[in-house]
């Protein structure tokens, strides 16, 4: 696989993007269906409620549907929401993707383990197959290949 090369889940993003769309749709309706006397009646404290709730909402999704791992030659950035972490392959011991598992981890040559949100487990086999291919990035970096 040439590098560098990105890793992104495809459920999470389709879900983010076509569910906030819909949620941001239902509420313009709901919205402009009011009469205008009921919008009148909405306090500017109130209407900013629902703004700051809005971008709070659209502030996690965003978070979730940045998530990515990136596979350079000099090791892997994993990008989770907005926190970003870069490793040396030397310090990557294994990827694993249990059954069940909402998303892939890294263990670390430190004993710790970084999940990777960026390969959701939803994904199936196209997250199956993210691991497999880093797998492969991981033994032919360490030298063990």
């Amino acid at each position: 696989m040439p590098l560098p090369h990105t890793f992104r889940p495809l459920g999470v993003r389709i879900a983010v993007f076509v569910f906030g769309a819909l949620l941001l749709l239902v509420t313009a309706v709901i919205w402009f269906t009011f009469p205008q006397s009921i919008r009148d009646q909405f306090t500017i404290f109130q209407r900013g409620t629902v703004i700051v709730l809005g971008l709070g909402f659209l502030s996690l999704g965003w978070g979730l549907a940045r998530s990515r791992v990136e596979a350079r030659d000099t090791g892997l950035t994993v990008v989770n929401g907005y926190r970003s972490r870069t490793f040396e392959w030397a310090q990557i011991v294994a990827i694993t993707l249990r059954p069940g598992s909402p998303w892939a981890e890294l263990d670390l040559s430190d004993g710790t383990t970084v999940a990777a949100i960026g390969i959701q487990g939803s994904d199936g086999a196209r997250a199956v197959q993210h691991v497999r291919e880093i797998r492969q990035l991981v033994e032919r970096h360490s030298g063990n290949a």
